[in-house]
């Protein structure tokens, strides 16, 4: 790499006030392409790699629209798939170019390493807004396509796959900000749904066959992760999901449309309701999506709370000579090894995963073939057996018909059992926090019997200060899901008849709380658990000058007896063991034995060695 490259990295990046030594370091990161005047440059914004532009200059077409990007810039947005997915289509060198690309997570792992690189991160982040804004003014005239609803006619943006009904909807529940495509899982799940359906109509004879590959493909299509930028509904919206439902068959319809050689929203040749959704309703559709997203989620929930408990019981074998002191009521209690300590905690977590994988089972009795109410209306007598097959073959998930779809249809009580589980599985993660922020407190004025792996500065104002991150972040997390539950449990409540209309922010609260349990599991794994020493010359002082070590001298010199002894010891300043040889209740070998580690943290047999001793 030259010298005049390396000045065009340097001002591209604001690299200026950053060492040699980091500037070397984040050159080794980097890998510069060359690219000829008039190639074509395939758009990355959703990919693992940061490209920035540093000579030459772009030209981006956006649905039939360009704009250019001029040296430097970034080509591709550093909040990926959150900056207008799927409109950027492809690039074009408007004269010789270099380009810079980075491994976004490397970036960020050399970003927080040091608090001077920061000015990089920021640089990046100016580049991304002035790419968004060019996109923006960009997409301000794109052409449109007018579509029409029981309402009327509305002009929708050409460039996107969604509809007249996803566009109503968009205007009418801009409430949290939170679309579809955040959940990944549920978007995969709707289109499984939309294909097992297809099929189970083309078996009936009910779809033809350029129809059904045309919905077949589309929904392959989002099942292998694109399109996902076109579920834009929020996740809290009135109607009891048809908003969610008609995305689906909208954005399905129209890449199908595109498919079949016919432009978007041509809807003569493909229809979102009458062949997206036949033999459908919103009613049964959008539940079994949900049910079937929570199947697709819960493996990643299972094998996050595994990976912990694996470490967890690794801390546990590393730890299991630490002897320190037990604590109730934030009182001394008995002695303790550092090794039970964790083994507890995998214990009670290990318990979780055996109870999310049965109550998971709810899950997988649907209700295709309910349409509306429960009734089956407007379908094929076998129609509910066919969708359901195919959905099993498709998702490779098994899935059964609900005994009875009327009850199925309005019933919730399988996320509310699934709520109160990851609520429960959040307290205990909660309270092992809040035991590991105990337990390391300090450094010098706390507990200060383990260490947690140090991961940022702690104070604006306080110099050298690392707080206990992680456990806290976790603690919040549990705080998020426990009034997840709450809503969960008052929405399902609020169910009427033969529906309940809340399904929305169920399916919301509960897909949050299995997303925001994932990343928080892997977190605490990851950067907390595995990280954690101890102190072992603390935990032994803290034992030795503890009153409570009195407790396992009970059988031996009268309960009486440990009880004066404890007294003397506080009030004197004096050790339990310097007292008990003061008085002769034991000799030192007996002591010795009495508070071995091994005798003191675990059950042991005194028919051999008993004898009371009183004081004279």
């Amino acid at each position: 790499m030259n010298a005049n490259t390396k000045k065009l990295i340097r001002a591209a990046l604001a690299c200026d006030a950053l060492e040699a030594s980091d500037f070397a370091g984040l050159l080794k990161l980097c890998t510069l392409e060359e690219v000829r005047q008039g190639t074509p440059i395939p758009d990355l914004t959703q990919g693992p790699e940061l490209r920035i532009l540093v000579s030459g200059e772009i030209q981006q077409t956006l649905q039939g629209r360009s704009f250019r990007l001029s040296a430097p810039a970034l080509y591709g947005g550093v909040c990926g798939g959150l900056e207008m997915p799927g409109l950027a289509e492809v690039g074009l060198a408007l004269s010789d170019i270099l380009l810079l690309r980075l491994e976004r997570s490397v970036l960020e792992d050399w970003l927080a390493t040091a608090p001077e690189r920061a000015q990089v991160g920021n640089r990046l982040l100016q580049l991304s807004l002035a790419r968004q804004r060019a996109m923006s003014e960009a997409q301000e005239h794109l052409p449109v396509r007018r579509e029409k609803d029981l309402l009327g006619e509305r002009e929708v943006p050409q460039s996107v796959y969604y509809g007249v009904q996803t566009l109503r909807a968009v205007e009418n529940f801009a409430v949290t900000g939170i679309k579809l495509m955040h959940f990944p899982k549920l978007v995969i799940a709707l289109a499984m749904v939309k294909k097992a359906a297809a099929r189970a109509n083309r078996k009936l004879g009910l779809l033809d066959v350029p129809r059904t590959d045309a919905i077949c493909q589309a929904c392959d299509e989002i099942i292998a992760g694109r399109w996902h930028g076109h579920f834009v509904v929020d996740v809290i919206q009135g109607g009891a999901g048809t908003s969610t439902n008609m995305n689906a068959n909208e954005v399905i319809a129209n890449r199908g449309l595109e498919l079949m050689g016919h432009a978007r929203g041509d809807y003569q040749h493909l229809h979102p309701n009458n062949h997206v959704n036949l033999s459908q309703s919103t009613n049964d559709a959008y539940p079994s999506a949900i049910r079937l997203g929570i199947l697709l989620s819960h493996g990643d929930y299972v094998r996050a709370l595994s990976d912990l408990c694996y470490e967890l019981k690794q801390k546990s074998v590393e730890f299991s000579d630490v002897i320190k002191m037990g604590r109730t009521q934030l009182q001394d209690a008995v002695p303790i090894t550092l090794g039970q300590e964790f083994d507890a905690w995998y214990s009670t977590l290990k318990e979780d995963i055996e109870e999310v994988r049965d109550v998971v089972e709810y899950f997988r009795e649907i209700n295709m073939g309910a349409t509306a109410i429960g009734t089956g209306i407007n379908t094929d007598p076998e129609y509910s057996s066919l969708v359901i097959e195919e959905l099993a073959q498709i998702s490779a998930q098994s899935v059964v018909a609900a005994r009875n779809l009327i009850e199925a249809t309005s019933d919730m009580g399988a996320f509310v059992t699934f709520s109160s589980v990851l609520k429960r599985n959040a307290v205990k993660l909660s309270k092992l926090c809040n035991d590991l922020r105990l337990l390391s407190s300090g450094p010098r004025t706390g507990f200060a019997e383990i260490n947690l792996p140090p991961m940022q500065p702690g104070s604006s104002i306080m110099p050298g200060k690392v707080n206990p991150v992680i456990p806290e972040m976790v603690n919040q997390v549990a705080y998020q899901i426990i009034g997840n539950d709450i809503t969960v449990t008052m929405a399902a409540e609020a169910g009427q008849l033969q529906l309940n209309v809340m399904e929305p922010v169920i399916a919301f609260n509960v897909l949050q709380s299995l997303q925001l349990q994932i990343r928080a599991i892997r977190t605490l794994d990851e950067k907390c658990i595995r990280g954690i020493s101890a102190n072992r010359e603390r935990c032994r002082e803290l034992v030795n000058n503890s009153i409570g070590i009195i407790t396992a001298l009970n059988p031996y010199i009268g309960y009486e007896n440990a009880g004066r002894i404890a007294r003397q010891a506080v009030e004197q300043d004096m050790s339990v063991r310097e007292i008990v040889l003061a008085e002769g209740l034991l000799s030192p070998a007996e002591l010795d034995e009495v508070l071995s580690a091994e005798n003191m943290t675990r059950p042991r047999r005194l028919a051999a060695s008993y004898r009371m001793k009183t004081v004279a």
